[in-house]
Protein backbone atom coordinates (compact mmCIF):
# COMPACT_ATOMS: atom_id res chain seq x y z
CA UNK A 1 0.00 0.00 0.00
CA UNK A 2 1.14 3.46 -0.81
CA UNK A 3 1.18 5.77 1.93
CA UNK A 4 0.70 9.61 0.77
CA UNK A 5 1.55 12.07 3.38
CA UNK A 6 0.36 15.70 2.12
CA UNK A 7 0.90 18.97 3.60
CA UNK A 8 -1.89 21.54 2.99
CA UNK A 9 -1.50 25.10 3.08
CA UNK A 10 -4.38 27.87 2.94
CA UNK A 11 -4.50 31.51 2.86
CA UNK A 12 -6.63 33.08 -0.29
CA UNK A 13 -8.73 35.41 2.01
CA UNK A 14 -8.30 35.72 5.75
CA UNK A 15 -7.54 32.53 7.67
CA UNK A 16 -4.20 31.02 8.00
CA UNK A 17 -4.65 27.33 7.79
CA UNK A 18 -2.23 24.62 7.80
CA UNK A 19 -3.32 20.72 8.23
CA UNK A 20 -1.49 17.42 7.22
CA UNK A 21 -3.63 14.52 5.73
CA UNK A 22 -2.35 10.78 5.74
CA UNK A 23 -4.15 8.50 3.03
CA UNK A 24 -7.07 10.65 3.37
CA UNK A 25 -7.12 10.88 6.87
CA UNK A 26 -6.88 13.80 8.80
CA UNK A 27 -4.38 14.08 10.97
CA UNK A 28 -4.09 18.21 11.76
CA UNK A 29 -6.25 21.10 10.62
CA UNK A 30 -5.28 24.35 12.39
CA UNK A 31 -6.88 27.86 11.23
CA UNK A 32 -5.98 31.12 12.73
CA UNK A 33 -8.62 33.41 12.20
CA UNK A 34 -8.17 37.48 11.59
CA UNK A 35 -10.01 39.52 14.04
CA UNK A 36 -8.50 42.53 12.50
CA UNK A 37 -11.02 42.90 9.64
CA UNK A 38 -14.18 43.29 12.14
CA UNK A 39 -13.53 47.04 12.86
CA UNK A 40 -13.85 47.61 9.14
CA UNK A 41 -16.82 45.79 8.43
CA UNK A 42 -15.11 43.61 5.82
CA UNK A 43 -11.53 41.73 5.13
CA UNK A 44 -8.81 44.49 4.05
CA UNK A 45 -6.21 42.98 1.76
CA UNK A 46 -3.48 44.17 2.40
CA UNK A 47 -3.65 43.81 6.57
CA UNK A 48 -4.94 40.27 5.61
CA UNK A 49 -1.44 39.48 3.83
CA UNK A 50 0.66 41.04 6.74
CA UNK A 51 -1.44 38.92 9.28
CA UNK A 52 -0.27 35.53 6.94
CA UNK A 53 3.02 36.53 7.30
CA UNK A 54 2.64 36.38 11.39
CA UNK A 55 0.53 33.40 11.45
CA UNK A 56 1.98 30.99 8.80
CA UNK A 57 5.11 29.57 10.33
CA UNK A 58 3.13 28.80 14.03
CA UNK A 59 0.20 27.59 12.06
CA UNK A 60 2.10 25.04 9.79
CA UNK A 61 4.19 23.58 13.03
CA UNK A 62 1.31 23.48 15.50
CA UNK A 63 -0.68 21.23 12.37
CA UNK A 64 3.03 19.07 12.25
CA UNK A 65 3.42 18.75 15.95
CA UNK A 66 -0.02 17.64 16.77
CA UNK A 67 -0.07 15.25 13.81
CA UNK A 68 3.04 13.80 15.25
CA UNK A 69 5.34 13.83 12.21
CA UNK A 70 8.51 15.19 11.10
CA UNK A 71 8.78 17.65 8.54
CA UNK A 72 10.69 15.19 6.57
CA UNK A 73 7.82 13.13 6.35
CA UNK A 74 5.61 15.05 4.41
CA UNK A 75 5.82 13.80 0.49
CA UNK A 76 4.26 17.14 -1.14
CA UNK A 77 3.38 20.35 0.05
CA UNK A 78 -0.19 21.63 -1.18
CA UNK A 79 -1.21 24.92 -0.97
CA UNK A 80 -4.01 27.47 -2.42
CA UNK A 81 -3.14 28.67 -6.08
CA UNK A 82 -6.02 30.77 -6.50
CA UNK A 83 -9.19 32.10 -6.67
CA UNK A 84 -8.65 34.35 -3.98
CA UNK A 85 -7.03 37.75 -2.62
CA UNK A 86 -3.17 37.83 -4.68
CA UNK A 87 -1.43 39.47 -1.56
CA UNK A 88 -2.75 36.82 1.08
CA UNK A 89 -2.38 33.63 -1.47
CA UNK A 90 1.48 35.51 -2.38
CA UNK A 91 2.27 34.63 1.35
CA UNK A 92 0.97 30.98 1.05
CA UNK A 93 2.56 30.64 -2.55
CA UNK A 94 6.02 31.73 -1.15
CA UNK A 95 6.04 29.96 1.47
CA UNK A 96 5.48 26.48 0.23
CA UNK A 97 7.68 27.05 -2.31
CA UNK A 98 10.71 27.97 -0.39
CA UNK A 99 9.66 24.71 2.08
CA UNK A 100 9.51 22.55 -1.58
CA UNK A 101 13.06 23.95 -2.26
CA UNK A 102 14.27 23.09 0.99
CA UNK A 103 13.03 19.49 1.63
CA UNK A 104 13.24 18.99 -1.60
CA UNK A 105 9.60 17.64 -2.27
CA UNK A 106 6.95 18.40 -4.77
CA UNK A 107 4.62 21.04 -5.26
CA UNK A 108 0.82 20.74 -5.53
CA UNK A 109 -1.53 23.68 -6.81
CA UNK A 110 -4.42 23.64 -5.51
CA UNK A 111 -7.89 25.13 -6.56
CA UNK A 112 -9.35 26.68 -4.06
CA UNK A 113 -13.39 25.77 -5.04
CA UNK A 114 -12.70 22.47 -6.52
CA UNK A 115 -11.21 22.00 -2.94
CA UNK A 116 -13.95 23.13 -0.97
CA UNK A 117 -16.22 20.27 -3.10
CA UNK A 118 -13.38 17.46 -2.17
CA UNK A 119 -13.94 18.21 1.89
CA UNK A 120 -16.50 15.18 0.88
CA UNK A 121 -13.79 12.94 0.05
CA UNK A 122 -11.83 12.98 3.05
CA UNK A 123 -11.98 10.10 4.99
CA UNK A 124 -12.65 9.20 7.96
CA UNK A 125 -13.96 6.16 10.65
CA UNK A 126 -17.38 5.27 9.84
CA UNK A 127 -17.85 7.82 7.00
CA UNK A 128 -19.09 7.03 3.68
CA UNK A 129 -17.47 9.22 0.33
CA UNK A 130 -20.11 10.32 -2.01
CA UNK A 131 -20.52 8.10 -4.95
CA UNK A 132 -19.85 9.11 -8.33
CA UNK A 133 -21.28 11.32 -9.86
CA UNK A 134 -21.63 13.71 -7.34
CA UNK A 135 -23.38 17.33 -7.25
CA UNK A 136 -22.59 19.68 -4.82
CA UNK A 137 -23.82 22.72 -4.09
CA UNK A 138 -20.64 25.23 -3.18
CA UNK A 139 -21.86 28.44 -1.67
CA UNK A 140 -19.03 30.78 -0.07
CA UNK A 141 -18.76 34.81 0.09
CA UNK A 142 -17.38 34.94 -3.23
CA UNK A 143 -18.97 31.92 -5.15
CA UNK A 144 -22.20 30.15 -5.65
CA UNK A 145 -21.76 27.28 -7.87
CA UNK A 146 -23.56 24.06 -8.77
CA UNK A 147 -20.54 21.61 -9.42
CA UNK A 148 -21.15 18.49 -11.63
CA UNK A 149 -18.47 15.90 -9.60
CA UNK A 150 -17.64 12.92 -12.27
CA UNK A 151 -13.95 11.83 -10.89
CA UNK A 152 -12.77 13.49 -7.84
CA UNK A 153 -10.20 15.88 -10.47
CA UNK A 154 -13.20 15.91 -12.90
CA UNK A 155 -15.66 18.92 -12.04
CA UNK A 156 -17.64 20.87 -14.18
CA UNK A 157 -19.81 24.17 -13.38
CA UNK A 158 -23.19 23.88 -14.52
CA UNK A 159 -24.39 26.50 -12.70
CA UNK A 160 -23.41 29.85 -11.09
CA UNK A 161 -24.09 33.43 -9.79
CA UNK A 162 -24.33 35.97 -12.46
CA UNK A 163 -23.83 38.57 -9.84
CA UNK A 164 -23.42 38.77 -6.24
CA UNK A 165 -22.89 35.11 -4.31
CA UNK A 166 -25.30 33.56 -1.63
CA UNK A 167 -22.34 34.47 1.23
CA UNK A 168 -22.75 38.12 -0.37
CA UNK A 169 -25.94 38.42 0.08
CA UNK A 170 -25.73 37.45 3.47
CA UNK A 171 -23.48 39.94 4.60
CA UNK A 172 -24.47 42.89 2.57
CA UNK A 173 -27.68 42.37 4.23
CA UNK A 174 -26.33 42.28 7.64
CA UNK A 175 -24.63 45.90 7.05
CA UNK A 176 -27.68 47.05 6.07
CA UNK A 177 -29.16 45.78 8.88
CA UNK A 178 -26.11 47.61 11.09
CA UNK A 179 -24.60 44.10 12.27
CA UNK A 180 -20.97 43.75 12.28
CA UNK A 181 -18.98 42.02 10.33
CA UNK A 182 -19.03 38.97 9.57
CA UNK A 183 -22.89 38.96 9.31
CA UNK A 184 -23.65 36.02 7.61
CA UNK A 185 -23.72 34.08 10.75
CA UNK A 186 -25.64 36.25 13.38
CA UNK A 187 -28.49 36.47 10.33
CA UNK A 188 -28.55 32.68 10.95
CA UNK A 189 -28.44 33.02 14.76
CA UNK A 190 -31.00 35.91 14.92
CA UNK A 191 -33.18 34.04 12.32
CA UNK A 192 -34.02 30.50 14.56
CA UNK A 193 -35.47 33.14 16.84
CA UNK A 194 -37.76 34.81 13.87
CA UNK A 195 -40.45 34.03 11.79
CA UNK A 196 -39.27 33.66 7.77
CA UNK A 197 -42.83 34.11 6.27
CA UNK A 198 -43.16 37.69 8.13
CA UNK A 199 -41.86 39.37 5.29
CA UNK A 200 -41.22 38.50 1.45
CA UNK A 201 -38.48 39.27 -0.64
CA UNK A 202 -37.92 38.57 -4.02
CA UNK A 203 -37.10 34.54 -5.05
CA UNK A 204 -34.88 35.17 -7.88
CA UNK A 205 -35.06 32.84 -11.10
CA UNK A 206 -33.45 33.44 -13.94
CA UNK A 207 -32.43 31.20 -16.62
CA UNK A 208 -30.75 27.45 -16.65
CA UNK A 209 -29.25 26.96 -13.54
CA UNK A 210 -28.05 30.21 -12.63
CA UNK A 211 -28.32 32.19 -9.74
CA UNK A 212 -29.07 36.17 -9.02
CA UNK A 213 -28.96 37.59 -5.44
CA UNK A 214 -28.29 41.76 -6.32
CA UNK A 215 -31.99 41.83 -6.52
CA UNK A 216 -32.29 40.42 -2.91
CA UNK A 217 -29.54 42.96 -1.99
CA UNK A 218 -31.73 46.06 -3.30
CA UNK A 219 -34.87 44.68 -2.07
CA UNK A 220 -33.86 44.49 1.30
CA UNK A 221 -31.97 48.50 1.02
CA UNK A 222 -35.28 49.87 -0.11
CA UNK A 223 -36.96 48.00 2.58
CA UNK A 224 -35.20 49.20 5.66
CA UNK A 225 -35.23 52.54 4.07
CA UNK A 226 -39.01 52.56 3.86
CA UNK A 227 -39.56 51.43 7.17
CA UNK A 228 -37.35 53.13 9.25
CA UNK A 229 -39.06 56.32 7.60
CA UNK A 230 -42.08 55.38 9.62
CA UNK A 231 -40.34 53.93 12.55
CA UNK A 232 -37.05 54.69 13.52
CA UNK A 233 -36.98 51.67 15.90
CA UNK A 234 -38.58 49.17 12.83
CA UNK A 235 -34.99 47.06 12.24
CA UNK A 236 -34.17 47.02 15.97
CA UNK A 237 -37.95 45.87 16.93
CA UNK A 238 -38.19 43.25 14.19
CA UNK A 239 -34.74 42.15 13.59
CA UNK A 240 -35.36 38.20 14.43
CA UNK A 241 -38.17 37.91 11.52
CA UNK A 242 -36.52 40.50 9.14
CA UNK A 243 -33.11 38.10 9.16
CA UNK A 244 -35.47 35.14 9.36
CA UNK A 245 -37.02 36.08 6.10
CA UNK A 246 -33.74 36.90 3.94
CA UNK A 247 -32.56 33.82 4.87
CA UNK A 248 -35.58 32.29 3.96
CA UNK A 249 -34.97 33.94 0.85
CA UNK A 250 -31.57 32.89 0.04
CA UNK A 251 -32.05 29.54 0.79
CA UNK A 252 -35.28 28.76 -1.13
CA UNK A 253 -33.52 30.88 -3.79
CA UNK A 254 -30.64 27.72 -3.58
CA UNK A 255 -32.66 25.28 -3.56
CA UNK A 256 -34.94 25.91 -6.62
CA UNK A 257 -31.80 25.88 -8.80
CA UNK A 258 -30.66 22.95 -7.39
CA UNK A 259 -33.20 20.52 -7.24
CA UNK A 260 -33.80 21.65 -10.77
CA UNK A 261 -30.42 20.54 -11.17
CA UNK A 262 -31.24 16.92 -10.04
CA UNK A 263 -34.02 16.71 -11.63
CA UNK A 264 -32.01 17.43 -14.69
CA UNK A 265 -28.99 15.35 -14.33
CA UNK A 266 -30.76 12.68 -12.33
CA UNK A 267 -27.78 12.66 -9.94
CA UNK A 268 -29.27 11.23 -6.38
CA UNK A 269 -25.62 11.78 -4.21
CA UNK A 270 -25.63 15.66 -3.29
CA UNK A 271 -23.67 17.68 -0.87
CA UNK A 272 -23.34 20.94 -0.26
CA UNK A 273 -20.15 22.77 0.31
CA UNK A 274 -18.54 26.19 1.18
CA UNK A 275 -18.54 28.78 4.19
CA UNK A 276 -22.09 29.28 3.52
CA UNK A 277 -22.79 25.34 4.07
CA UNK A 278 -22.46 26.05 7.87
CA UNK A 279 -26.12 27.94 7.64
CA UNK A 280 -28.82 26.11 9.88
CA UNK A 281 -31.15 26.22 7.53
CA UNK A 282 -29.45 25.19 4.30
CA UNK A 283 -28.37 21.85 6.31
CA UNK A 284 -31.37 21.32 7.47
CA UNK A 285 -33.06 21.93 3.83
CA UNK A 286 -30.31 20.08 2.36
CA UNK A 287 -31.17 16.97 4.82
CA UNK A 288 -34.39 17.06 3.93
CA UNK A 289 -33.41 15.97 0.07
CA UNK A 290 -33.07 12.37 1.73
CA UNK A 291 -37.33 12.15 1.19
CA UNK A 292 -36.56 12.72 -2.16
CA UNK A 293 -34.49 9.61 -2.61
CA UNK A 294 -31.24 11.34 -2.41
CA UNK A 295 -27.87 10.82 -0.33
CA UNK A 296 -27.12 13.63 1.26
CA UNK A 297 -23.62 14.89 2.37
CA UNK A 298 -23.06 17.91 4.66
CA UNK A 299 -19.73 18.41 5.50
CA UNK A 300 -18.41 19.11 9.13
CA UNK A 301 -17.95 22.49 10.40
CA UNK A 302 -14.45 22.41 10.51
CA UNK A 303 -14.41 21.44 6.63
CA UNK A 304 -16.86 24.46 5.50
CA UNK A 305 -15.09 27.44 6.07
CA UNK A 306 -12.04 27.95 4.28
CA UNK A 307 -9.22 25.11 5.88
CA UNK A 308 -6.13 23.33 4.70
CA UNK A 309 -7.90 20.02 5.21
CA UNK A 310 -9.33 20.41 1.80
CA UNK A 311 -6.20 21.96 0.59
CA UNK A 312 -4.25 18.80 1.61
CA UNK A 313 -6.79 16.21 0.17
CA UNK A 314 -6.96 17.84 -3.26
CA UNK A 315 -3.26 17.44 -2.81
CA UNK A 316 -3.97 13.69 -2.38
CA UNK A 317 -5.67 12.66 -5.77
CA UNK A 318 -3.72 15.16 -7.42
CA UNK A 319 -0.62 13.75 -5.76
CA UNK A 320 -2.15 10.17 -6.87
CA UNK A 321 -2.28 11.52 -10.40
CA UNK A 322 1.44 12.49 -10.44
CA UNK A 323 -0.09 16.26 -11.16
CA UNK A 324 2.66 18.60 -9.56
CA UNK A 325 3.17 22.21 -10.08
CA UNK A 326 6.84 24.28 -10.11
CA UNK A 327 8.25 27.27 -9.15
CA UNK A 328 7.43 29.26 -11.79
CA UNK A 329 4.05 29.13 -11.22
CA UNK A 330 2.44 32.73 -9.93
CA UNK A 331 -0.76 32.82 -7.29
CA UNK A 332 -4.07 33.87 -9.32
CA UNK A 333 -6.72 36.30 -8.30
CA UNK A 334 -9.12 35.05 -10.77
CA UNK A 335 -8.88 31.07 -11.92
CA UNK A 336 -10.92 29.07 -14.25
CA UNK A 337 -12.59 26.26 -13.34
Amino acid sequence: MQHITILGIESSCDETSASIIKNGRVLSNFIANQDIHEKYGGVVPELASRAHQSNIVPVIKMAIDQAAIKIEDIDAIAYTAGPGLIGALMVGSSFAKGLAISLNKPLIEAHHMKAHVLAHFIEEEGKSLPSLPFLCLTVSGGHTQIVMVDEPLSQKVIGTTIDDAAGEAFDKAAKILGLPYPGGPLIDEYAQRGDPYKFKFPISDIADLNFSFSGLKTAVLYFVRDNIKVNPKFVGENLNDICASIQHTIVETLLLKFEKAIEQTGVKSVGIAGGVSANSLLRNRMLELNKKGCDVFVPKFEFCTDNAAMIAIYGHYMYLEKQFGNLSTAPQARMGY
